[in-house]
């Protein structure tokens, strides 16, 4: 009976270990380039959903889609993946799962709820809560991309858009394609900006791009002046100042985009958001700020990326700000 409970215990400890380095490795955001391969920020009502990939735009184009690799290690910010508390929890974790494997589950107590040698332990209730966490976890994540994934219903009779997928009960029309949903959230924000050209925000967001690139390399805001939201603010700030207290800098050079296009397009709560997809590759690479060594990545070979930019203004203006980025398949929110 002893063999059998040790057998079964070192599976479960087995499967935690393997949970737990699945999701350390996936959740640990890479902190190379603005945004770092996370995703982070707000996009309103949607920020729970991932965007929608533009039409003709393959997610799985040769090269692209893939972060760099983090120059950094984690660092409290956006999301749990970036949680000293859950890293820690996740290493003592491992470390007992491993003492009771070596040492035949003798190691984590006596009595009931650890105080004895039989019965349910310490650490199996551990396991038991970190396999309900992330299977917990990955239902959200799959209720969020279905969310994502729902088209909007257009009322036969009603010229405004609504932002969700609820539908207007019996005869609803057909579902709209992700073509006909940026269509009409584009010309909802004609109706208000009549000067409104795609061309030029595409323009417009591009330059903002750069921007907020070399602030990251700078490891400032200065001259970013209103471009970024509040929540992204005190986002960079905080990176700015680990990437100082670690004394790293993330030389971003050779900056080229490839692509700009607008995946979706709405408007919400008094203001316009349009998410952009950027398709883009650089240098990058991070060196030690007082020897100028190389400390990760690679200064000759360039990186190419995909992610989605979010930005809102307030309707009736003209200054658009980042709201927020993501990754292929991530919501801003989890």
């Amino acid at each position: 009976m002893r063999k059998r409970k040790s057998g079964a215990l070192a599976v479960i400890a087995l499967t935690a270990l393997v949970l737990f380095g699945l999701s350390l490795a996936l959740e640990t955001g890479a902190w190379a380039r603005a945004g770092g391969g996370s995703s982070m920020g707000s996009r309103g009502g949607r920020s729970f959903s991932s965007p929608s990939m533009p039409s003709r735009t393959s997610p799985s184009s040769p090269g692209f889609g893939t972060p760099s690799p983090s120059p950094y290690p984690a660092s409290p910010g956006m999301g749990m993946g970036r949680s000293p508390f859950m890293s820690g929890l996740a290493g003592g974790l491992a470390g007992g799962l491993l003492g009771n494997m070596l040492f035949g589950g003798r190691s984590y107590g006596y009595g009931p709820m650890g105080m004895g040698g039989s019965g349910i332990g310490l650490l199996d209730l551990l396991v038991i809560g970190a396999l309900i966490y992330f299977g917990l976890r990955l239902f959200r994540r799959r209720q969020a991309a279905a969310r994502g994934s729902a088209y909007y219903y257009q009322d036969s009779d009603t010229q405004g858009f609504s932002g969700n997928a609820s539908g207007y009960g019996a005869g609803a029309p057909p579902l709209l394609t992700p073509d006909d949903e940026v269509r009409r959230g584009l010309d909802e924000i004609r109706r208000f900006d009549t000067g409104f050209s795609e061309e030029s925000f595409k323009e417009t967001v591009e330059d903002l791009f750069f921007r907020i690139q070399a602030a990251w390399m700078n490891r400032s805001l200065d001259g970013t002046g209103n471009i970024l939201t509040p929540e992204m603010s005190r986002y960079f700030s905080d990176e700015f100042a680990q990437m100082k207290q670690q004394g790293r800098i993330n030389r971003l050079e050779n900056i080229a985009v490839r692509k700009v296009e607008i995946a979706e397009a709405w408007q919400e709560s008094g203001k316009d958001y349009i998410t952009v997809f950027f398709t883009a590759n650089l240098l990058d690479y991070t060196v030690d700020d007082q020897s100028g060594q190389v400390v990760q990545g690679d200064k000759l070979n360039p990186v190419k990326f995909q992610e989605f930019w979010t930005f809102c203004r307030d309707i009736g203006t003209r200054q658009w700000q980042l709201s927020g980025i993501n990754q292929i398949g991530e919501p801003s929110s989890n």
